[in-house]
């Protein structure tokens, strides 16, 4: 893997021994599991049929990955928690940077370094992509993740997000 693939050495650990790595095709079936309770937990609509089979084209078939997913895993081997992120373009700025779609833990494996071990993996990626940033976005009324992102030293920037659907 080169550098601009987001080559990594290996897991980093953490609390616990608890690692973060990145994901492998066993871990589809959890990481749509985790995907469809962090849906819940948003109060969005659960991932529609499939989900596993798309997430493997984008993670796994490319020779160059569009989408990469870090997944926390506890020292059992259970997955507890995942992130993912893909490069994206800032027109304004004129730059590339890492955009972080996702950062989910378990409720029970939330408190316990894992969310800083997650962000530490992500900034790993942009480092390796030779990207200088990471933007990402969270729900308002998600007050502990505002705390949580505040204390890793993020800033917000205020914005509404929508979305189009394409077809007719």
């Amino acid at each position: 893997m080169n550098q601009r693939e987001g080559g990594r050495t290996g897991p980093t650990a953490g609390p616990g021994g608890a690692t973060v790595r990145r994901a492998r095709p066993e871990d589809l079936a959890r990481v749509v599991e985790l995907i469809a309770e962090h849906a819940a937990y948003e109060k969005a609509a659960p991932p529609a049929p499939g989900l596993a089979d798309r997430l493997a084209r984008l993670l796994f078939a490319p020779a160059e990955p569009r989408l990469r997913c870090l997944v926390a895993v506890l020292p059992d081997g259970t997955l507890a928690g995942y992130a993912t992120c893909a490069p994206e373009l800032s027109t304004w700025d004129g730059t590339e940077y890492l955009h972080m779609d996702c950062l989910y833990l378990t409720e029970s494996s939330r408190g316990h370094g894992l969310g800083p071990l997650l962000m530490a993996a992500v900034r790993d990626e942009a480092r390796a992509l030779d990207l200088d940033e990471i933007q990402w976005q969270t729900p308002a009324w998600n007050e502990n993740a505002i705390r949580f992102y505040d204390r890793l030293g993020a800033t917000s920037r205020e914005k509404r997000r929508y979305t189009l659907r394409t077809e007719g």
